[in-house]
């Protein structure tokens, strides 16, 4: 039999053109290279950035680098397990969180896992660590007061619901202090708190912890913690992770103050990995998007509108600087994104002004809309009388000669003034209080008064105050303004008060 080469082809072409091929891309890659919580994946063509990937040692992993032909991952946790070899499968997820009220009172890590030793939380909502911020539609001015029950700062540099106050300074000036105050004071007010620690020692935060839970302040306050010994990829992690539970208490139509303790950290964690991951570096060897990386994070703080539920999302990111140097690279680019700045000055903290607020410096863009009528009435004079202060006290110590009286009593009122803003921490004073306060300074009432004994006559007087002339502080609290009845009762206190002060003193 012979065989005919023709109707071979012709077979061949027939079963070629009924082929149907039956080819699916496998959902997993190959790890080729590993080192420095980085690993370099080939394969998984398919996968977006931001994507968890699952490593066969049970391990996830961030796509961060969309190559050609690899991929640039970032891994959660330790990489001592993965191999070159290792095979790395597509989750189909975007990296998110657990969120919801059970996050409350817990301290969790920057995958939103509890760490606290208190069990699981357990949660019915997860939430995307990246989401676009609200549009300009979706908010609407800031308007409500965010009291810290720093004086310093409600009557100089006042924040509101929804504005974003950078705290700035040196190490060791109090940054964190004003933070954890400000948590403090909103036990009563509703506002539920979400704080941040990126890069700090375990023993800081477990002290942290402790003194909020000392204050009764930790069961409206959300921890999340990325420790020191955390790779780069959890300190990179942690404060999208805070501000997921943030948002979601936000759009919920609730209240909340995020602190980033601290965002230089932060920066400096994003540059390590993507030095890593092998891409450009530029100024200071940060990549080209480090203000993006914080931009994104900061607009995400809003005043939302009435029709998306009126909540909102104060952020306070704390920045250190080197030696007061604002104008170096991540200060500038966060001062920019921010409505104003909580500068802390390190010679006035060593002098015991503390906080050590540099009322020159600092500055809110929200300004007086982010106070009540009260404070605004009586913070007015406070700057005014504040900066002739400093003037005159840096020009007298230049000049020998003597002051005519007028600029040694500008001295003696900014003095006290400059004793009465002075507060310690975890003493946060409602703003009833702080009117009172200020009220009297800025009036000269404390003028003729020892300086030394200006602390323990506020002490006082608020003592004075609550027992014989409560309505002050009620009337304060109910319609948020001086009216001339407190007013007049004010006064009236004020000189009953320092007649009885003096009286003590002799």
């Amino acid at each position: 039999m012979a065989i005919r080469a023709e109707e071979i082809s012709d077979i061949l072409i027939k079963e070629i053109e009924g082929y149907q091929p039956d080819v699916k891309e496998q959902p997993y890659g190959t790890v080729i290279q590993v080192g420095d919580n980085i690993a370099t994946v080939y394969g998984l063509r398919s996968v977006r950035f931001g994507e968890l990937l699952k490593f066969e040692t049970g391990q996830l992993g961030l796509a961060m680098n969309l190559e050609e032909d690899t991929i640039g991952v970032v891994v959660l946790g330790t990489d001592s397990d993965i191999k070159e070899g290792h095979r790395v499968e597509s989750t189909g997820r975007i990296s998110e969180v657990p969120v919801g009220d059970a996050m409350l009172g817990r301290v969790v890590n920057a995958l939103g896992e509890a760490i606290d030793g208190k069990g699981a939380i357990v949660t019915d909502a997860t939430r995307t660590l990246e989401f676009t911020a609200p549009i300009v539609p979706e908010r609407q001015p800031v308007h409500e007061p965010m009291t810290t029950g720093v004086k310093a700062i409600d009557a100089l540099v006042p924040i509101g619901r929804g504005q974003r106050q950078l705290i700035i300074g040196d190490r060791q000036t109090g940054k964190t202090a004003i933070a954890l105050d400000a948590i403090i004071n909103q036990k009563d007010t509703g506002v539920l708190c979400v704080y941040v620690a990126i890069g700090q020692k375990t023993n800081t935060i477990s002290s942290i912890v402790e003194d909020l839970r000392r204050y009764d302040a930790l069961n409206h306050t959300v921890i999340v913690a990325a420790t020191a010994n955390d790779p780069p990829s959890m300190l990179y992690l942690a404060a999208y992770t805070g501000c997921a539970i943030a948002e979601h208490m936000m759009y919920a139509g609730k209240h909340v103050l995020i602190i980033y303790d601290d965002l230089t950290k932060h920066a400096k964690a994003y540059r390590e990995i993507s030095l890593l991951l092998r891409r450009p570096p530029g100024r200071e060897a940060y990549p080209g998007d480090v203000f993006f990386l914080h931009s994104r994070l900061l607009e995400r703080a809003a005043k939302l509108s009435d029709e998306m539920g009126k909540g909102s999302m104060t952020a306070l990111p704390i920045i250190e600087t080197q030696l007061g140097d604002v104008s170096a690279y991540i200060p500038t680019n966060v001062i920019s994104i921010t409505d104003g700045q909580i500068y802390l000055d390190t010679d006035q903290f060593y002098q015991g002004i503390r906080p050590a607020v540099d009322v020159g410096l600092s500055v809110s863009r929200v300004g007086g809309a982010a106070q009540i009528k009260a404070m605004k009435s009586v913070a007015g004079p406070l700057r005014l009388d504040l900066a002739q202060y400093r003037n005159l006290a840096a020009y007298t110590k230049l000049s020998a000669d003597e002051l005519d009286k007028a600029s040694r009593d500008q001295l003696t009122r900014g003095e006290r003034i400059t004793a009465v803003l002075k507060q310690k921490q975890f003493v946060p004073m409602p703003v009833e209080k702080e009117v009172a306060i200020i009220y009297a300074a800025t009036k000269g009432y404390l003028d003729e008064l020892p300086l030394n004994s200006v602390e323990r006559f506020e002490e006082g007087f608020h003592t004075f105050v609550a027992e014989k002339h409560p309505t002050i502080s009620s009337t304060i609290k109910e319609k948020k303004a001086v009216t001339p009845e407190v007013e007049a009762s004010l006064k009236e206190a004020l000189t009953a008060y320092v007649k009885q002060f003096k009286a003590t003193l002799s």
